[in-house]
């Protein structure tokens, strides 16, 4: 929103307050600043001439030499190559000494010979951008009225020196997307209170029966609650005065013609969007609100052609679709230089429709933005009236008496009762009935009090407040932020602690990157076809209902397609080595259409070489032990190492079937690792050898860990012996690892799987392991013969193992 402070200068007395410091008390309060700036500062020494002679320039094809009257009783020749110079015509004249933007100077020059003393200005040299200069004017100078006083001061004459504050509007403050309500804004800050005349006297003309004949249907009233229909009869086309331009370019509208340009005008000032229809056109004058048709099309101002939906709100006059509601309007109805008569369309329009159709059509105005925020409902009647007087001033013709309205609200102020003492426990501050009097008066709100409680009533300009907490705001804004003593709460001191999750979650991140990972954090939302790489066969996909882009329009189920992507980006850049972890959480979806449920998950994905060649060691991949490795360190460092367990799985489509197994704590799954497919690794641009693994921490952190208790050292001296197997290739060391910890006593420390061969010797379908068990008691020396006895009972649960031989 573009505040113009002379505009608001008609509301209030600001000849004490300059823009700058508005700026600031407004942002103090609540409304934040983008920025002021002033066009006419950076401006001078600009006239008001007028062409008095003009001739070719020889040997040119598009610069003339014009004679300009200054009304200092003298020509003053200047070279001018805009198209639509003509004699007679007012001008803005920069003469010599002036400092147009960019601080750009006029000189005293010679163009082909012939001396030019000023230059002839385009609005665009003023420093207004080209999507608001009039399109008559987009390509050459602007041409004043002929009333423009000769001699006069250009900038005084424009009021170009005027200070534009940028707003930024929160949703919930869209009562400032109007200058009435930014005046009463202004008002309660400053302490004054705003004045708005109206038009009281205008041509109008009694004719029931033509308003008789405007019919208005509304087909649900959730549709439009509020739809009011005004007729201007006998206007002209014509352009707009200088005042009226100049205020909506300053507001950063294009003025477009009279008509057109006062529905723009009335909603900067009202906020109450308008829409004029040349009513010769309509092809019946019974105006019907209805959700439009699936499939039907329907061309807008803009000359596109739209494809509606059942979401989309359509205006009719009888069968013909005449504007999209709160929208845009309709290319066979808009207002041109033949329009004579005028039916002007001031409406409530459901804020949600008008969002998703501004939404689909990417149809962002500034009518939709007021639509979608809400307007002040009780204002309709009263900004249409005075728009449709000045239709009739300025378009010369007359306003038909009266209305036609389909209304099925009522529109009422609300009372909010809050208990007085709520203002020194929530904000802070002590203050007495007559200063909370006074800054109810400073915002135009009525204030009585009831025991212990005061009572505000508000108008409906304000329908945003409904609630105690919205009051109390209002008070701390306006008794000045800046003044609320800071206090520190009264609350009980505990002692912050993580959660088990953080705890979790900081233990991840070291152990990860102990093992050399990189730590990558990657978007929740991605696209369809990625997620479904790996998804929930039972739980299906989160779409969100409005995208930014088809990419990022679904909620991931699993963190493999962003690393998959992360791996393939670094590796086409050689960043290597490609080894990453991320800690992140996954969504699934609820058929019952309730908030989807979140999962906590750590993956990891390795590919490719490990390390590079060098003078000392040859270069290494990543492999299947390499990754199982890690998972296993990480277990092991948690804690948890002696409750994992892996089984080979062949389910999984995107990773390689005979080289990916799932991971079980306890008997729960919690996650899979292994190779990913070969087709998906060449697909991403990966090397063959690309490993992934996937945990879920929900359920980890849910699990008891046994407590990290620090043991002495011990004195006594462990032994080891050997076990070596001749068994099946079909048998599993984890079997056989399970059957030797059960068998081999308390004194067991520790098992390592230290060969394995298969080959010339050794039958086929059979294997060769040897394993490494170490013993040690920390209380005593341990005897032979004790090791024994537990070499015996292991040998002995071994060989209960068909085809198994120990040797």
């Amino acid at each position: 929103m573009f505040l113009s402070y002379e505009w608001l200068n008609d509301f209030l007395d600001l000849s004490d307050w300059s823009a700058e410091v508005i700026a600031d008390k407004m942002s103090r309060t609540g409304i934040e600043i983008e920025g002021v700036e002033n066009i006419g500062a950076s401006l001078s020494n600009l006239v008001i001439g007028q062409i008095a002679k003009l001739e070719a320039m020889p040997d040119s094809d598009h610069l003339s030499i014009t004679q300009i009257d200054l009304g200092n009783g003298e020509l003053t020749q200047i070279v001018c190559g805009a198209p639509n110079v003509e004699v007679g015509a007012k001008v803005i004249v920069a003469v010599p000494g002036a400092v147009l933007p960019g601080d750009f100077k006029i000189k005293k020059a010679k163009m082909r010979g012939h001396e030019s003393n000023g230059m002839l200005c385009a609005l665009q040299e003023l420093g207004f951008s080209d999507s608001v200069v009039p399109k008559k004017y987009a390509d050459g100078i602007y041409l004043l009225p002929a009333d423009a006083p000769v001699g006069a001061d250009a900038i005084e004459y424009l009021k170009l020196d005027d200070p534009i504050l940028e707003l930024s509007i929160t949703p919930n403050r869209a009562d400032a997307l109007s200058m009435r309500g930014s005046a009463h804004e202004i008002a309660a800050i400053i302490g004054q209170t705003p004045k708005f005349d109206l038009t009281t006297e205008y041509p109008s003309v009694t004719d029931q029966s033509l308003l008789d004949a405007i019919k208005i249907e509304v087909a649900d009233a959730t549709l439009s609650p509020h739809y009011q229909l005004r007729l201007i009869k006998d206007v002209k086309i014509k352009e707009s005065p200088v005042w009226l331009q100049m205020r909506l370019m300053k507001a950063n509208v294009r003025p477009i013609n009279n008509i057109v340009d006062l529905t723009n005008y009335f909603m900067m000032l009202y906020g109450q969007p308008f829409h004029a229809f040349d009513f010769d056109t309509l092809e019946s004058s019974t105006i019907k609100v209805k959700a439009a048709v699936d499939g039907s099309k329907f061309t807008t101002l803009d000359g596109t052609e739209r494809t509606l939906s059942e979401t989309d709100t359509l205006i009719w006059g009888g069968n013909q679709p005449i504007a999209l509601a709160g929208v845009m309007g309709g290319l066979d109805s808009e207002v041109t230089d033949s329009t004579t008569n005028v039916l002007l369309e001031a409406a409530i329009f459901d804020p949600q429709r008008v969002r998703m159709t501004s939404n689909k059509f990417n149809l962002r105005s500034e009518s939709s933005s007021r639509f979608e925020k809400g307007i002040n409902q009780s204002t309709v009647e009263e900004a249409s009236e005075q728009a449709a007087a000045l239709m009739a001033i300025l378009g010369e013709g007359q306003v038909v008496q009266g209305f036609v309205e389909e209304k099925n609200i009522k529109v009422t102020d609300t009372q909010v009762r809050v208990p007085f003492a709520l203002i020194a426990d929530k904000i802070g501050i002590t203050i007495d009935q007559a200063e909370l009097q006074e800054i109810m008066d400073r915002l135009g709100f009525e204030l009585a009090f009831e025991g212990d409680d005061f009572i505000v009533t508000v108008p409906p300009r304000r329908w945003d407040i409904s609630i105690e907490a919205d009051v109390l705001e209002e008070v701390a804004r306006i008794y000045g932020y800046d003044r609320i003593p800071t206090t520190l709460p009264t609350v009980p001191s505990t002692p912050g602690l993580l959660t088990d999750r953080q705890r979790l979650i900081r233990q991840t991140r070291s152990i990860s990157e102990s093992f050399g990972l990189n730590q990558v954090i990657s978007y929740v939302l991605t696209s369809p076809k990625e997620a479904n790489l790996i998804k929930s066969e039972d739980k299906p996909l989160v779409e969100l209902s409005l995208p930014m882009s088809e990419d990022r329009s679904v909620l991931r189920q699993s963190m493999f397609p962003a690393l998959l992507e992360i791996t393939k980006y670094n590796n086409a850049r050689q960043n290597k080595p490609l080894a990453f972890y991320e800690t992140g959480k996954v969504f699934f979806g609820q058929a019952d259409g309730s908030l989807p449920t979140e999962s906590e998950r750590y993956a990891i994905m390795i590919s490719g070489q490990a390390q590079t060649a060098s003078w000392y060691e040859s270069a290494a991949q990543y492999d299947f032990y390499t990754l199982k490795g890690m998972v296993e360190g990480y277990f092991d460092a948690i804690r948890l190492g002696d409750a994992i367990s892996f089984e080979a799985n062949s389910d999984i489509d995107v990773m390689h079937p005979g080289r990916t197994a799932k991971i079980y704590l306890g008997s729960q799954e919690i996650g899979f690792l292994g190779q990913v497919h070969p087709t998906i690794a060449k697909e991403y641009d990966l090397d063959n050898a690309t490993f992934y693994a996937e945990i879920d921490l929900s359920y980890v952190v849910s699990i008891d860990r046994e407590a990290l208790v620090q043991t002495t050292i011990p004195k006594f001296p462990a032994t080891s012996r050997d076990l070596a197997l001749l068994v099946s290739t079909e048998e599993k060391h984890a079997d056989l690892m399970e059957i030797i910890e059960a068998n081999a006593g308390e004194y067991l420390k520790e098992v390592a799987l230290f060969d394995l061969y298969k080959g010339q010797n050794i039958a086929e379908g059979k294997q060769s392991l040897a394993y490494h068990l170490t013993f040690q008691n920390p209380n005593a020396t341990l005897t032979d013969v004790e090791v024994n006895e537990a070499m015996d009972r292991v040998t002995n649960a071994l060989k209960e193992i068909d085809d198994l031989e120990i040797r």
